[in-house]
Order: C-alpha cells, then structure tokens, then sequence
C-alpha cells in the first residue's frame, strides 16, 4: 500500500514530474493548468514501460486539488486503482 512517506513533497511536482513505481503498478505526478488553476494529474499504469513507451489508452489519469488534501486523495485513489491495474490479462 503507497503512502504519502512514499511521494516528495509537492514542491518537487511544481517544477518537475515525480514519477515511481509500486508492485508493477507505475505512476507519475504532474501539475496541470484546468481553466487557470494549478491540479495535481495522476497517471497510472501497469509495468513494465516507462510513461513514453506505454501506449495512452493503457494510462488512467484523474485530476486532484494541488495541496496536501489532494494528494492524500491521490494516494488513496492510487491503492483503490492498484488491482485493476496490476491484474494480468490471460495471454
């Protein structure tokens, strides 16, 4: 389970993308501009490629308030989300 000890602080975000990984579920932090205010985007996708190799339509993103609230949202969303993106497909 990710918990906010896991992130850097939102400083970070502000000027670069916090991106990292959890049990083959890969995620990136980005601030975002929505109608000229600053929101926390969080990506989310299965391992095992880096942000620019995975295809979009494999990323979920969902947008948060860009404060510490949102980003214990964030993390709360990122545990909800983890077995639907970790699960493996039959092959």
């Amino acid at each position: 389970m990710l918990t906010r000890e896991a992130f850097l602080s939102l400083n970070f975000v502000k000027k670069e993308d916090f991106t990292g990984s959890y049990q083959g579920m890969r995620f990136m932090l980005h601030q975002a501009e929505v109608e000229e205010e600053k929101k926390l985007q969080v990506y989310l996708w299965s391992e095992p490629f880096g942000f620019e190799a995975t295809p979009d339509e494999e990323k979920i993103s969902r947008f948060f308030a860009f404060s510490e609230e949102g980003l214990a949202e964030a993390i709360d969303w990122m545990n909800g989300q983890y077995e639907r993106i970790t699960k493996k497909q039959p092959t």
